[in-house]
């Protein structure tokens, strides 16, 4: 249970550090360390990084530091996305759902050892439409392996949104504490509230966000591209781990 409680204040070190990998971490805490069956596992990952990232992006909204018009064209059909996600994920066996997750952390791994380089485009900005489809599409996958993916929308917020750093990190907060919600709330429908442990849940949920405040006022102090190749290295780890252990029951 210790090592489970200090993986939840590494959950929200990660947010805060890096702005991302906080459900990347989540799911493997909960499956490996406590136990959960992998569906419960993910819906318990929704809950705590949407909680945690709910409460990350209230003082970016203070300063004005959201983009309302992203969060409209990419959070609301990330919101129908993850929905879906969440139901076909009945028709996914928990073992498989583990393996795409692996898969996710092997491509998190590629874009924290070599991020893009995040500037703004000069371009107009991009189609209502096709920002509508990343955000579905990225919804899809954070329903059905419940990452949050702000590894995945922070760089198309600013490569292809034109956002700032700083705005397409606060509005990647905010949307991914709607998709997350939207998530949990397609899994309870598949699973019994009482399936989730809701203490715990908010234990993590308190760590996570401990950590969080932790990691933001040490996001400065630390050398970004070092601790993001570090923590690139844990994910390959993590994954083949996860991998090695699913493969057999994906393929039985």
């Amino acid at each position: 249970m210790l090592l489970a409680l200090l993986g939840a204040i590494l959950i929200g070190l990660s947010l805060g550090l890096l702005g991302s990998g906080g459900s990347i971490l989540t799911v493997p805490v909960l499956v490996y360390l406590l136990d959960q069956p992998e569906k419960v596992a993910i819906a318990g990952s929704l809950a705590i990084v949407g909680a945690i990232a709910a409460v990350g992006s209230l003082p970016y909204a203070r300063q004005q530091q959201v983009d309302w018009r992203s969060v409209l064209w990419f959070g609301l059909p990330g919101m129908l996305g993850t929905w879906l996600g969440a139901l076909a994920s009945q028709f996914v066996s928990g073992a498989m759902q583990l393996g795409l997750f692996a898969i996710v952390m092997l491509l998190a791994a590629v874009l924290m050892a070599r991020p893009p380089r995040l500037e703004p485009q000069q371009a107009p900005a991009r189609a209502a439409w096709k920002i509508v489809i990343d955000g579905l599409a990225v919804g899809l996958l954070t329903g059905l392996v419940g990452v949050g993916g702000g590894f995945l929308i922070v760089p198309a917020l600013v490569l292809m949104g034109g956002l700032t750093m700083r705005v397409a990190v606060g509005t990647s907060l905010v949307i991914i504490a709607l998709k997350s919600a939207t998530g949990l709330i397609g899994y309870l429908q598949l699973l019994s509230a009482a399936a989730l442990d809701w203490t715990l849940l908010g234990l993590f949920i308190a760590l996570g966000v401990a950590g969080s405040l932790a990691g933001n006022a040490l996001a400065n102090r630390v050398p970004q591209r070092a601790l993001r190749r570090i923590f690139a290295v844990f994910l390959v780890v993590m994954a083949a781990v996860i991998l090695w252990r699913t493969l057999p029951a994906m393929f039985s």
